[in-house]
Order: C-alpha cells, then sequence, then structure tokens
C-alpha cells in the first residue's frame, strides 16, 4: 500500500498476532492500522480516511518499529470526484450532479428498507456514459440530446435499525428519456449489488430503450 504523512517511530514493537502475520506476508512494505470507529470489516472495502496509519516492514517481513501516520485519518467524507471529473455532459442530473447521483442511491436503499441512512459515498471508477439524440426539425447542424445514461461504480455506507451499518459494493445506473420534452421526462435507476462497472455498462443501451421505445440513435 502507498505510505502518506509523518514518520516517527513508537514505543516497542506490537506483539499482535495478526499483525505480525500480515507483515511476514508483505516483506519491504507496509502494514495498514484500520481504525474500526468506522469499519467493522478490515477485509472488505476500506475507505482511506479509516486507516489510521501503517507500520513499515522490513525486507525479512518483521516490523520496523517506524510507524506512518494517514493525515486523511478521521469520518469518511463523500467522493464524488470521479463522476464530475469527466469530459462529459452531466446537465441532464441539474446543477449538481453529484448530489442528484447520491439522493438516487439513497432514494434505492430506501425503497429497500425505509430508515436506511447513506453515512458516505465514493465513485471507485470513471463511470460508463450513454447520451442519445436527434437533428432539430429546423436546423439540422443542431442536436437535441434526448436521452442519458450513467452507471458508477460505489462503494458506500449505510446505517438501518435492524441491520446497524453495512459497507455495500456494486453499480449505480440511472437512465433518462425525452429530455427535449421535460413534460414527459422519465428517470429509473438500478442498484445493482456487487455488479461490475463492465457489465453495467454493457446493459445501458439495452435499458435506456427499455424505458422508452423510441429509435433515436444513441452515441457513446
Amino acid at each position: 500500500m502507498g505510505l502518506f504523512g509523518s514518520r516517527g517511530r513508537r514505543e516497542g514493537i506490537p506483539n499482535d498476532p495478526a499483525l505480525l502475520a500480515a507483515a511476514a506476508e508483505n516483506p519491504g512494505g507496509s502494514v495498514a492500522e484500520i481504525d474500526p470507529t468506522y469499519i467493522d470489516d478490515p477485509n472488505g472495502y476500506v475507505p482511506p480516511e479509516a486507516i489510521r496509519g501503517a507500520w513499515l516492514v522490513d525486507s525479512s517481513g518483521k516490523l520496523t518499529g517506524e510507524y506512518q501516520e494517514n493525515p486523511r485519518h478521521g469520518v469518511p467524507q463523500d467522493d464524488f470526484g470521479r463522476l464530475t471529473d469527466p469530459d462529459h455532459w452531466l446537465g441532464w442530473l441539474g446543477d449538481d450532479p453529484a448530489g442528484a447521483v447520491r439522493k438516487g442511491i439513497e432514494e434505492s436503499l430506501r425503497a429497500q428498507v425505509a430508515d436506511a441512512v447513506v453515512e458516505w459515498v465514493k465513485i471507485l471508477e470513471a463511470p460508463r456514459f450513454l447520451t442519445g439524440g436527434r437533428r432539430h426539425a429546423e436546423d439540422q447542424q443542431v442536436m437535441l440530446v434526448t436521452r442519458a445514461a450513467l452507471a458508477a461504480s460505489f462503494a458506500l455506507s449505510v446505517r438501518t435499525a435492524r441491520h446497524g451499518r453495512s459497507i455495500l459494493l456494486g453499480v449505480f445506473s440511472w437512465v433518462a428519456v425525452n429530455l427535449s420534452s421535460p413534460e414527459v421526462r422519465k428517470d429509473r435507476h438500478w442498484f445493482d449489488l456487487g455488479a461490475g462497472l463492465d457489465w453495467a455498462g454493457e446493459r445501458l443501451e439495452e435499458r435506456i430503450y427499455e424505458i422508452d421505445g423510441a429509435e433515436d440513435n444513441a452515441e457513446r
């Protein structure tokens, strides 16, 4: 793993069997210290903020006693940078694309468990996008966008009264059609737990026509 922050020595080398075993498996590397306040399963997805720091490991797989702190350690935060970074038109999501996608994710979860509260969401990869349109009737040089879709892979933390906190991985997809006629616009969300982004990206075109049978040409 990559190391970060200031480096120093701690008093004594921990005698934790799990930590020593992890060090033995990572000679010349490091072993992260996970904050259980934010993560219940250190073997699952771990947000960067949940890492307190890392113990350095020598070439023989033993702890050196050196420890590097993580300056980002703290309450995990939303990260929609990969959604908004691509040079892709997101006007169909409104003035706050990240907020719209977060709301869609939370609504998808609350449709399954009414009291679900999303603690944080992180978009893990650049999303897959799909847009389609038609030529303007009076100006053939103008293309009217009539439909758009995205598939975004995520990791998130959600709390419910019954199940407590859960870390979920999957893909959130959003399709919107009739964009040139807001009064008849249709939107639909898909929340595919455990799905891969390639799989969800391949579903976009069929999903975009699933909610509207019009034969616009779709272009990636």
